[in-house]
């Protein structure tokens, strides 16, 4: 089951720090087969409140999103972005290809 990288990031700071991570990032994600779904598009709010860029990054699975997270190289630089900007950031487990929302309300209410 694929899994994903999220952060929802903001107030950041565009400096040499900023650009020295977004230049590494990509050999960190490799060896883990992590890749870019999103990162900070053009957002159009049709519900509630938004502040902030989102970035997606696809992963196979949860190890390898953990392992990436976890990974020396990613540890390295990730001081580069959480000194320069403000945001959360998560991994989730994704669904697999075909999947429908009523598996969901199979899990939540068993006949």
């Amino acid at each position: 089951m694929p899994a994903y990288a999220f952060a929802v990031l903001r107030d950041v700071q565009i400096n040499d720090e900023i650009a020295q991570y977004i230049s590494r990032i990509d050999a960190t994600l490799a060896p883990f087969g992590g890749v870019f779904k999103i990162h900070g598009g053009k957002t159009e709010v049709v519900e509630g409140p938004w502040a902030g860029d989102l970035i997606a990054i696809a992963f196979p699975d949860m190890a390898s999103a953990r392992q990436w997270y976890q990974s020396e190289a990613y540890q390295a630089i990730l001081p580069l972005r959480t000194r320069n900007s403000r945001g959360i950031a998560f991994l989730v487990e994704g669904v697999d290809e075909g999947y429908t929302g009523r598996q969901m309300l199979a899990k939540l209410a068993p006949c």
